[in-house]
């Protein structure tokens, strides 16, 4: 990611479903300017509330395909033997690549001695720099169970760091992708602060356990929010207890069940542009407590 000058926050979540995208539209409507990015690749869905005006867009590649050249080969099986993927198959004593097996590793084309194997770079998504009425935006979309989101994830974090400016106050507020795999490694990694926003239900508290397990060992400080937490009061009990007993971490508060989080969606704003509900004063004291760290 090269030298960081500017100040990055990533809002992140040990499993799909948290509410870590409602929540990054509201810091990016409370921050007034600041640079947008969207890390879930996979599932990219911030632009349906910040509905963004795409600037410049190009291509992905994150392989490679690989094709076999039937006047070349001269049947030998190894690239069959080699194949991790099981993507070598064989029709009518040819062989083929299954590319919706392939890897795109390219094993194929070193073990073959007659060259037959050709490869070529891999369209595996789209990039896009765009713009919201909250300022810039970095985001992508990944293609159909394509691969090597993490590299796309990377690229994008790139994008948004070359459109950080004094005019947008140096500050990345990055919607993170779910989970604790390759994405959300290249989500987090060098950023400032990771808000991970849990929900009071068993694989809330185990997938946060998890995800804040990363972000030790990335060294990222980090706080907690219990999304919905009125839901299951002695389940946020719990979470409050474990977050405690970490130590290092802030338990940075909870936010109330809200049906006005929905209704704002549907009419592609945030809560805080809605302007009503239970839910909204407690997103506003979190974004606080959040600028509070370290002046972010």
């Amino acid at each position: 990611m090269g030298e960081k000058k500017q100040k990055e926050i990533v809002v992140i979540s040990g499993k799909g479903g948290t509410g870590k995208t409602s929540l990054t539209a509201c810091f990016a409507a409370l921050a007034k300017k600041a640079v947008t990015c969207d890390c879930d690749v996979d599932a990219a869905d911030l632009h349906l509330v910040l509905s963004p005006t795409v600037k410049d867009r190009g291509l992905f590649s994150g392989g490679v395909t690989a094709e076999i050249d039937q006047e070349k080969c001269i049947r030998c099986g190894k690239c069959k033997d080699a194949c991790r993927f099981s993507a070598i198959e064989i029709k009518e004593k040819k062989f083929y690549i299954d590319p919706l097996a392939c890897e795109g590793c390219g094993v194929c084309k070193l073990v073959c001695p007659a060259g037959a194997v050709k490869t070529k770079p891999a369209i595996n998504g789209e990039w896009f720099v765009s713009e919201t009425r909250f300022g810039p935006m970095s985001h992508a979309k990944l293609g159909i169970a394509e691969e090597n989101s993490g590299r796309l994830v990377t690229l994008v974090r790139q994008k948004a760091s070359g459109l950080s400016s004094n005019e947008t106050g140096g500050r990345i507020i990055s919607d993170g992708a779910p989970g604790t795999g390759c994405p959300v490694i290249a989500s987090l990694t060098g950023v400032n602060y990771a808000l991970v926003v849990t929900e009071p239900t068993v694989s809330g508290l185990h997938d946060m356990e998890r995800i804040l397990d990363v972000t030790e060992h990335f060294r990222v400080p980090s706080g907690v929010v219990v999304n919905k937490y009125d839901l299951n009061l002695e389940m946020t009990d719990k979470i409050k207890e474990i977050v405690k007993r970490r130590g290092g971490i802030s338990y940075m508060g909870e936010i109330p069940y809200d049906k006005n989080v929905t209704l704002a969606q549907m009419q592609r704003m945030s809560l805080v542009e809605y302007g009503k509900g239970k839910a909204l004063e407690s997103v506003k004291q979190i974004w606080e407590k959040i600028r509070a760290q370290e002046d972010l």
